[in-house]
């Protein structure tokens, strides 16, 4: 953990976020705050560029840090297009959400159910819930190199035998997600990508929101750069689209993050399959894991984010105990997803209670610790300051 943080941690992992209602007054106050959090760890870090959107109580509030290319020095917007990684998976338990309410799935279905050729397989007792959880059994972080295309991936599936019994480990895979997009999509009768851009994308008005970037709009995407500061963008893989494909900008990811708070006016429909994500099934160290959405009580502590944010969580089995009945969707919990490609890191946090949201976007792969810790000390004194008006 790096040094500027883990003091940060210590200095503040006490204090604890309280409920707030008045509304900051001064933008300048907000500026400042931002600034005070992002620009040293732009330095730190050696970040070319960040895009950072703020939300309280339905206003947006845009920052922007450093350049979108090292090559041609355009200045970062809230339009840049940056690569979002796993944050794209909270989209497609969106889409799985919106096609239950439509009757085309149930979250309780087997997987082989909807995917006949993966009868008879371990898949017979994994449930699409257990996709959108990481609770399958055991299913790897990453889909194996040499799988090439979905007939390969399908007769991988057929052969996987999980290391856990389904429901008892959770275990983060994008291959786990990305079933699960596919199997949505099916039901949909559409493409994945044409499912989320009609059903979500459009319905969100996120117009300046891809999985495969128009001509057009290449202008605007990011260049990327790795822990070598070497330029990387996403390579196209199976289940790219479904696990960690989507590019979007600041200004559209706090649109989303608003939906998810219930701020201003979407398709009803829509607005009840984004809050079904924030339902509880499962506890699992630190979080309490929705439909990808990982959740905490509030008021937070730092401590407690960190270690659900750690790569304990990311990399290793973890156990899981089912939450029976469910934790229907609350108000006053902290519910964030972080993101990553080679080249680009990304971190969104939003707590309903408070109408109060944030959107982290970088054109480096840089620590999760670092994104976290920003959102906190961000939302901390943000608080103080509403406190004081």
């Amino acid at each position: 953990m790096h040094k500027k943080y883990l003091l940060s941690m210590f200095i503040i992992s006490s204090y604890i976020i309280s409920p707030f209602s008045h509304a900051i007054e001064k933008t300048d106050q907000i500026k400042d705050i931002v600034n005070a959090t992002i620009t040293p760890m732009q330095k730190e870090f050696n970040i070319p560029g960040i895009a950072v959107a703020v939300s309280i109580d339905g206003k947006n509030y845009f920052y922007n840090y450093g350049v979108a290319s090292k090559e041609n020095q355009q200045t970062v917007s809230q339009d840049t297009l940056f690569e979002i990684g796993s944050i794209s998976k909270t989209f497609t338990a969106t889409l799985a959400s919106y096609a239950q309410i439509n009757g085309q799935l149930s979250f309780s279905d087997s997987v082989s159910l909807h995917v006949p050729f993966l009868a008879g397989s371990a898949f017979d007792t994994v449930s699409l819930l257990n996709l959108a959880t990481h609770t399958a059994g055991g299913l790897p972080l990453q889909v194996p190199e040499e799988i090439k295309n979905n007939e390969q991936l399908m007769t991988y599936f057929k052969n996987w035998q999980p290391r856990h019994a389904a429901g008892s480990y959770r275990t983060y895979s994008n291959p786990s997600i990305g079933l699960l997009g596919l199997i949505t999509a099916k039901s949909m009768n559409s493409s994945f990508e044409d499912a989320v851009q009609n059903y979500i994308f459009s319905k969100l008005k996120m117009n300046n929101s891809y999985i495969k970037v128009p001509t057009a709009q290449m202008q605007n995407y990011a260049q990327g750069y790795n822990k070598k500061d070497e330029p990387v963008r996403v390579n196209p893989g199976v289940l790219d689209s479904e696990a960690y494909g989507i590019k979007s900008s600041s200004a559209d990811m706090i649109k989303f993050i608003n939906a998810n708070m219930k701020t201003g006016k979407i398709d009803n429909k829509v607005q009840q399959a984004l809050i079904n994500t924030h339902t509880g099934y499962f506890k699992s160290g630190a979080i309490t894991q929705d439909l990808i959405w990982e959740q905490y009580t509030y008021p937070a502590e730092l401590a407690t984010l960190l270690a659900g944010n750690s790569q304990a969580m990311a990399f290793q089995d973890n156990t899981a105990q089912p939450i029976s009945p469910a934790i229907a969707p609350q108000d006053k919990v902290w519910i964030n997803k972080t993101g990553g490609t080679g080249g680009f890191s990304a971190y969104v946090a939003f707590i309903p209670a408070q109408k109060m949201g944030i959107v982290i976007l970088a054109n480096k792969n840089y620590p999760i610790t670092p994104r976290v810790t920003a959102a906190y000390q961000i939302f901390s004194q943000l608080e103080q300051q509403r406190l004081k008006n």
